[in-house]
């Protein structure tokens, strides 16, 4: 029986991941969430745990009354999740905080030993030359949980990395697929929120619709299975059945199909390597019927360009795009900013930062904050 922890419990990802961990017997050490204590409380309950954590230290004390009387460690903060990251006796720590909060937990649990399903984005793209150096260091594994990124990890099992000549990663297209920057200028924030496919938190949509997403996973991909920019094809598949491909150096492409529910490479990650059964539905191609594929749209999706652009120049630029992005979509979910500003903000950000090298943790810190910084400041500007 595998121990987990699981770090962002009462988000998409972490719901699921405790079904999964509920229907095959996996035990549940440690829960940590932002701000929901009250479903936080409820989850402790139900699996037993030993620790939670908060990480908006204003609900501790709400979170005490729902946990009274339960000998549960309570922790919060930054330095509560690194507490959960750093305990023994655990198998896999599944990370799905949301931004670049997930890094430094990441960094403790490899230290630590322990391996990691990877449901946060940011760790690898903010600071990915780390995170592999400390988990080669450490013989840590990392099971990406991402649909893509599992689908390529999926299709590449049994072959050997050297023979591949690209990996396909796909992309629904989000809600905007096919429209121009003149069509957006009027999006409202329920629009973006509005996915075709699949149903996630607030800011994994917004940066669906904007493309970022695909723009941080091609960051990620690159880190995760240790190819260059020019090995990696974006192409847009509406259907969201096809979850990406690898293409081999005899033309060969091996690719990893399913119904879109996250609950399969959750449970492909937390019980690698075995194939046991999932509660989602049967794939039937037929009942598809046809699966489509087509380029994406570079010049209307500012942020896609940013990122293979930030990457392509490696350094600190990658964490610049990807704290451009988190203030500007928290700035455009609280109405102070248009959809079209969050493309702008990422590319502006980009541009006005001098490439660093990345040598140890607070390089990527600083070019976080000072990204972030150059964010509100335009947008104070843009006001006057």
């Amino acid at each position: 029986m595998k121990t987990i922890t699981v770090l962002g419990s009462t988000g998409s990802i972490g719901t699921q991941a405790l079904e999964v961990a509920s229907k095959h017997n996996i035990k549940v050490k440690a829960l940590a969430a932002h701000s929901n204590a009250s479903l936080l409380a409820q989850q402790a309950i139900e699996f037993d745990v030993q620790y939670v954590c908060i990480y908006q230290s204003d609900k501790v004390n709400n979170l005490k009354e729902l946990l009274q009387g339960r000998e549960i460690e309570i922790l919060s903060g930054m330095k509560g999740l690194k507490s959960i990251a750093a305990l023994d006796g655990v198998d896999i720590m599944l990370n799905s905080v949301v931004g670049m909060v997930g890094l430094e937990p990441t960094l403790t649990a490899i230290e630590q030993g322990t391996d990691i399903a990877l449901a946060n984005k940011e760790t690898l793209v903010t600071g990915g030359e780390l995170v592999i150096k400390a988990a080669e260091k450490n013989g840590v594994k990392i099971f990406p949980v991402d649909s893509e990124h599992s689908a390529i990890f999926q299709c590449l099992q049994g072959n050997k990395r050297e023979q591949v000549r690209k990996i396909i990663l796909t992309a629904s297209g989000g809600p905007f697929y096919g429209k121009k920057k003149s069509q957006l200028e009027n999006v409202t924030v329920a629009d973006a929120l509005n996915h075709p496919n699949w149903s996630m938190g607030n800011k994994i949509t917004i940066d669906s619709a904007t493309l970022m997403n695909k723009g941080l996973e091609f960051i990620e991909a690159m880190h995760l299975f240790g190819v260059k920019p020019e090995q990696i094809e974006i192409v847009i598949h509406r259907e969201s059945v096809l979850h990406s491909a690898v293409e081999y150096n005899d033309c060969s492409v091996i690719a990893q199909l399913g119904v879109p529910d996250m609950k399969i490479p959750i449970q492909y990650a937390l019980l690698y390597p075995e194939r046991v059964e999932c509660p989602v539905r049967l794939l039937s191609l037929t009942d598809y019927g046809t699966l489509t594929f087509a380029r994406p749209d570079y010049e209307t999706f500012d942020c896609l360009r940013a990122c293979i652009k930030a990457i392509t120049l490696g350094g600190t630029l990658p964490a610049v795009v990807n704290g451009a992005n988190e203030a500007a979509v928290e700035s455009f979910l609280s109405g102070k900013i248009g959809f079209l500003d969050i493309g702008k903000l990422v590319e502006g950000a980009l541009e006005n930062h001098q490439r660093k090298d990345v040598n140890e943790l607070d390089d990527v810190l600083s070019a976080d904050a000072s990204a972030r910084k150059y964010v509100y400041n335009e947008i104070e500007r843009m006001k006057k």
